[in-house]
């Protein structure tokens, strides 16, 4: 599945971020206001180089903004992070929106209006790529044979509203924490999932691909319609 990728900030992480994405076979436009820094992505890097404000509604629309499957916003200062991250949201619709905030007193106030923030202690450019890329868990903790893993899991828009009892029941599978404005959280049955909210499901690892095929899906109704 290859998809549009936007980036804002194309600082060490930003421009590693793109690499990956782009060796990954995606498609990738990346802004930055310092044309210089465009030079991180190397030679080889095919992706769209946007130079502008990133939360300029023209900026946002020469990278593609209205096409993009998601927006990751990684520059070095918050409030152009949010604010470029509420727009891709808002106006552009992008569903799958994730912003590096530094101050964790605003970080909670940004995950209530349902955009993921990661902090910097424990940000990098691995865990933006868990909350981004389709499909796109990473194992958090695997059993000594292998089989079992505890795995964060991406869930589409759709399931807001749901109950957790729900999404267990649709992917035969146990949830087994949950990360709710930055505190871990352990769900019972009558537990609804809300906006922001990160799964943490505890699976057989070969069936985790079909787990993720569900969740990146609406729930399907008592009709049997998504």
């Amino acid at each position: 599945m290859i998809v549009h990728f936007v980036i804002l900030g194309c600082g060490r992480v930003g421009a590693a971020l793109a690499r990956n994405l782009e060796r990954a076979g995606h498609d990738v436009a990346i802004i930055d206001q310092n044309e210089a820094a465009f030079r991180r992505l190397g030679d080889d890097f095919e992706g769209r180089r946007v130079h502008g404000i990133g939360f300029d509604r023209e900026v946002l629309e020469a990278a593609g903004t209205k096409d993009a499957y998601a927006f990751a916003a990684v520059s070095s200062g918050d409030n152009s992070n949010i604010l470029a991250a509420r727009v891709a949201r808002e106006n552009f619709r992008v569903e799958r929106v994730v912003a590096r905030i530094y101050d964790p007193g605003r970080a909670e106030i940004y995950q209530r209006l349902g955009i993921p923030t990661i902090g910097t202690v424990r940000w990098a450019s691995d865990q933006i790529l868990r909350r981004l890329l389709p499909q796109g868990h990473v194992p958090e903790y695997t059993d000594p044979s292998g089989r079992i893993v505890i795995a964060e899991v991406p869930v589409d828009i759709s399931w807001v509203g749901q109950r957790i009892s729900a999404i267990e029941a649709a992917t035969g599978t146990r949830v087994a924490f949950m990360t709710r404005l930055g505190q871990g959280m352990l769900p019972d049955r009558d537990t609804v999932y809300q906006a922001g909210d990160l799964i943490h499901v505890a699976a057989v690892h070969q069936e985790l691909p079909q787990i993720e095929r569900i969740l990146d899906t609406p729930p399907v109704d008592e009709g049997g319609h998504r």
